[in-house]
């Protein structure tokens, strides 16, 4: 089956042009002009990928981005008419995966959902991945601390599982964004920072696993 894509925009016309090339793409498109109607959509069908404006009716994407986050971690990219670099932090901080400032080029979006969807299917040779008191399933993308399971972000999930799999070397801030984000991306340094931080706040007595290497990036290490 096709993957449904979720396209939260109150402006008809660019909504209107996204459904276009998604449904080219041979993704299956729902709409809604309005925060409160994309929770609904949200919580009634199988959504696999929100792309979620930020300005909106009823409800602004942030609370949106919010409420989402509680109950699924399906991959959220946010649509954004100001290239302000608060409101990118603040739009990783509540668990997007992405943004994208508006005026874009809609190949470049198709690529940005091409990306985490194909990121978010694929899967290692072994089901499982054990270090440091953590433990991630890779079929259903749960992970575990000291076996309590811990909500991560789609984002969140891939940074922790690269890290893991590269285990004790050093990964630098350019190998995450373009293996995470991709060639493409226009972030720097500190949206990795902003993701790696509230990585951590979830590992709690696990954090320190995820070492910074001072003008160099991070590592793992298990410390268990």
């Amino acid at each position: 089956m096709p993957n449904t894509i979720l396209i939260v925009e109150d402006e008809q016309i660019l909504r209107e042009v996204i459904k276009d090339y998604l449904l080219h793409a041979g993704y299956l498109v729902l709409e809604a002009e309005d925060g409160k109607e994309a929770l609904s959509l949200v919580q009634e069908q199988k959504v696999h990928l929100v792309i979620l404006d930020i300005m909106l009716p009823r409800l602004d994407g942030w609370s949106v981005c919010r409420r989402i986050r509680k109950t699924s971690r399906i991959p959220i990219v946010m649509l954004t008419a100001r290239a302000d670099e608060e409101d990118t932090l603040l739009g990783f901080e509540l668990g997007a995966d992405d943004y994208i400032t508006k005026p874009f080029s809609p190949p470049i979006l198709l690529a940005r959902v091409k990306r985490l969807l194909e990121h978010g299917g694929s899967g290692p040779a072994s089901d499982t991945l054990s270090a440091g008191g953590i433990k991630v399933h890779f079929p259903s993308r749960t992970v575990a601390v000291d076996g309590v399971p811990s909500s991560l972000t789609h984002t969140e999930f891939e940074i922790l599982t690269y890290l893991m799999r590269n285990q004790g070397m050093i990964v630098t801030r350019e190998q995450l964004l373009e293996k995470i984000w991709g060639y493409d991306f226009a972030g720097d340094d500190r949206t990795v920072n902003s993701h790696i931080r509230n990585l951590r706040s979830k590992l709690g007595e696990r954090a320190d696993c995820i070492v910074t290497v001072v003008r160099s990036g991070y590592k793992f290490e298990d410390r268990a």
